[in-house]
């Protein structure tokens, strides 16, 4: 889908950074949470732990998503609440997607103002006209599990920091007599008018509020439950509901919108009004459930019985050190090393816990679930991760990763269409993207050794059937009948064909496992399908029709209605990870096959072929190579497959120094749930999963000096470099375990109980 990224500012750096031969080293010090795109949605740079259901952050706007009854394409970029670029804050809310091209969530929209009492938001070029302040980047802290900013307009200083499911908020305030405390229960991202279908809220007493709020957005029946405590009591409260609803019933006969304990409607603002002393602070916790405001506040009692800030920033920072210290680096540059332990933090933002802490959930059926001896885990962005970040967990978060793939089952055996997750999240489906890539990331699993327990493979097995044979999904019933998606029944169909393709062979590979020779041959067989949509008169994949007939006006640069979704045939005919050997066959052999690679990061192509594209920019494509959205993250890495490896490490070292940084438009596209850092973590280490499901790595160019990666197993993976620097980007020769590597490509059975790995780098290419 889209992409996004980190940054950090000046000043954090100057005060935080520690030196690269400290013994103890505090790897949350070389994050930078502000990476993003010059133009599209940021990653959140606010609070939350590792893979936590709460990643509360600031907004910075109240873009609506429609404009005059028609999508309003600034709301794109807004997709996580922040951009860099803004100077007002609205709010801070509780849930985000990092970087996604689509969006949903931000729920819970917390804001402090002090004066007059206003609960419209106002304009962003006038932060007088509502409750939104002014606030500078040089005010603003940024760690993982840690955000602090001035809210200019208030003299107030906000600090957040978090737990797995609770936020906890700290502001310190001004003396006033009118202090309060917004709750804007209608904020949400890809906001329109009929996103709340009920929101609800009760004042169980002078400092607890629990309640919930029901969207219809990209998850279409979402409920979230919350409970919310002050460390002060309130002084008086109020309400204003902004229903058209003509119907009130005979609660009319109340005054609703002040002190009174209850209030529910489709849109509620409430506040909440304290008296300050001059630097008083007052402190919120606030905690989530899917479940039931008792499952919030048996959150809240878990996680957080106490009142100490930062206590707890100290405690989750800790474990973003545990988590970023599985791989430990030494990097060419302070800038090299920013970028990597950013992009590792990117790729652990999600998916995220999906149950509270007695285990309970609600499920895609509506119902209530237990997930009984693993993790539940929500925000499945898979045809994006399946690519880097789900093979990256295979290695270094292997427990959490075979916990995502029952959670996964969990999703199929809910499923009323008895399908796999296609692109989920806080108990829905919402289909977006196409193919069915969770049985990439299970097969991957599978391959590796990381589901051999716990784990009925016959069951799995099933369950990618069944989700590779629902007729109604996406086309393929045709693809079933014969052998392609037609473009006339069918939109996208080339990159359906080859995605299924793919997908299909993942499923074979599980089918091996568990020694189903029919199933097996059922799906190698189907996997070959790409094979339809080749068109060798012209050497692209090429949209065809239900009567077999090629498409004729067909254009091969051009992204819009040419059978191809977020990208065109010059990217998308070199996907067949599966069979790259049959793909360069057919596109004349491997000589031509460079030549070709060769002209696709070289061509110039126009801005017209992609202008109307929100998912591919100028700033994410050389050549005609478009790094910025993942349909061609492999493609670098395909020279292996010819005679010239060579030019895989001279494009993956210019790929991550030119599309890769520490600043706020550090990436070239939307991080997708991880997806883009999960593919400079690889690459940088030097190796990169180009077919996810096969056990195979293909080399590249390590862009560090040395790395420990440390295995869940105990054991380590250890990465050196010699003669390594900025002109040395060819790879002379690999030594794996004490013996040189003569194939372009490390097995995962290499690494996997440890492995001493040595790059002979140089400024020249080992030429065949």
């Amino acid at each position: 889908m889209k992409k996004v990224a980190l940054l950090f500012i000046g000043l954090y750096f100057f005060l935080f950074h520690t030196s690269y031969t400290q013994t103890i080293k505090n790897y949350v010090q070389f994050v930078n949470p502000f990476v993003g795109t010059k133009n599209m949605g940021h990653t959140y740079p606010g609070a939350t732990v590792p893979f936590g259901m709460v990643q509360l952050s600031q907004e910075t706007d109240t873009i609506q998503y429609e404009q005059d009854g028609k999508y309003n394409g600034t709301v794109y970029n807004y997709c996580s609440g922040y951009q860099y670029k803004d100077n007002t804050i609205v709010g801070f809310s509780h849930t985000h997607f990092s970087g996604t091209g689509h969006s949903d969530l931000g729920d819970f929209l917390i804001m402090q103002t002090v004066g007059e009492l206003k609960l419209n938001p106002g304009i962003a070029n006038d932060s007088k006209s509502g409750f939104r302040s002014k606030f500078k980047h040089e005010n603003e802290i940024a760690e993982p599990a840690y955000y602090k900013v001035e809210l200019l307009d208030y003299n107030i200083v906000a600090e957040l920091t978090a737990t797995n499911r609770v936020g906890f908020h700290q502001y310190t305030f001004p003396k006033s007599d009118s202090t309060h405390i917004i709750l804007d229960l209608t904020y949400g991202i890809y906001n329109y008018k009929e996103k709340n279908i009920w929101t609800f809220l009760r004042v169980e007493n002078d400092t607890l509020i629990t309640g919930f709020r029901q969207t219809n957005g990209w998850a279409r029946t979402r409920t979230v439950y919350f409970a919310m405590v002050f460390s002060k009591p309130i002084l008086q409260y109020g309400y204003k509901k902004y229903d058209k609803n003509v119907y009130r019933g005979f609660w009319r006969k109340f005054d609703e919108s002040r002190n009174f304990p209850e209030m529910a409607g489709e849109n509620i603002k409430a506040y909440f009004d304290f008296k300050t002393e001059e630097n008083e602070k007052i402190k919120i916790k606030f905690a989530l459930s899917s479940v039931s405001t008792e499952g919030a506040l048996k959150n809240l009692k878990t996680e957080l019985p106490h009142w100490d800030f930062y206590k707890v920033k100290n405690e989750s920072q800790n474990l973003w050190n545990k988590e970023l210290a599985k791989i430990d680096i030494d990097a060419l540059t302070l800038k090299d090393k920013e970028t990597f332990y950013t992009a590792l933090y990117h790729s652990f933002l999600g998916p995220i816990t999906y149950m509270d802490v007695d285990s309970a959930y609600k499920g895609l059926d509506q119902n209530i679930h237990y997930a009984n001896g693993f993790t539940n885990y929500t925000i499945f962005s898979l045809w994006d991760t399946y690519r880097a970040l789900h093979p990256l967990f295979n290695i270094v978060q292997q427990k959490r990763n075979a916990d995502m793939v029952k959670s996964m089952m969990a999703h199929y055996n809910q499923s009323v269409h008895k399908m796999l997750p296609v692109w989920s999240h806080y108990a829905n489906e919402n289909w977006c993207m196409i193919g069915y890539h969770s049985v990439s990331v299970i097969a991957d699993a599978l391959v590796k050794g990381n589901l051999n327990s716990g784990f009925n493979q016959q069951e799995i097995l099933k369950a990618c059937i069944n989700t590779a044979s629902y007729k109604a999904y996406d086309g393929l019933e045709y693809y079933m009948k014969l052998g392609y998606v037609p473009e006339d029944l069918n939109s996208s169909s080339v990159s359906k064909t080859l995605e299924y393709a793919y997908d299909d062979w993942c499923i074979a590979q599980i089918a091996k496992s568990v020694k189903d020779e029919k199933t097996y041959q059922d799906f190698i067989t189907r996997s070959e399908n790409f094979n339809q949509v080749f068109d060798s008169t012209i050497g692209f994949m090429r949209p065809k029709f239900s009567n077999g007939e090629w498409r004729k006006d067909f254009n091969k640069l051009s992204t819009h209605g040419q059978g191809f979704i977020e990208g065109n045939a010059w990217n998308y005919s070199l996907y067949v990870p599966h069979n790259p050997e049959k793909m360069i066959e057919m596109m004349g052999g491997k000589s031509k096959f460079a030549k070709h690679l060769d002209t696709l990061f070289t061509m110039h192509i126009d801005d017209k072929f992609f202008e109307g594209t929100e998912d591919i920019t100028r700033d994410g494509i050389i050549g005609n190579y478009v790094h910025g959205n993942e349909p061609g993250h492999h493609i670098a890495y395909l020279y292996n497959w010819t005679d010239e490896p060579w030019k895989t490490q001279a494009r993956v070292r210019m790929i991550m120094r030119s599309m890769y940084s520490n600043t706020p438009d550090g990436l070239c596209g939307n991080d997708d749930e991880g997806q883009m850092s999960a593919w400079y973590i690889f690459s940088a280490l030097g190796f990169y999963p180009v077919c996810p499901g096969s056990n195979e790595y293909a080399i590249g160019s390590p862009l560090i000096k040395s790395a420990t990666i440390n295995l869940e197993n105990g054991k380590k993976i250890t990465i050196n470099t010699k003669n390594q620097g900025e002109q040395n980007v060819y790879v002379e020769k690999l030594i794996l375990n004490g013996q040189e590597l003569n194939r372009n490509y490390i097995l995962h059975s290499d690494i996997a109980d440890g492995a001493n790995i040595t790059f002979y780098m140089s400024s020249n290419p080992k030429i065949r």
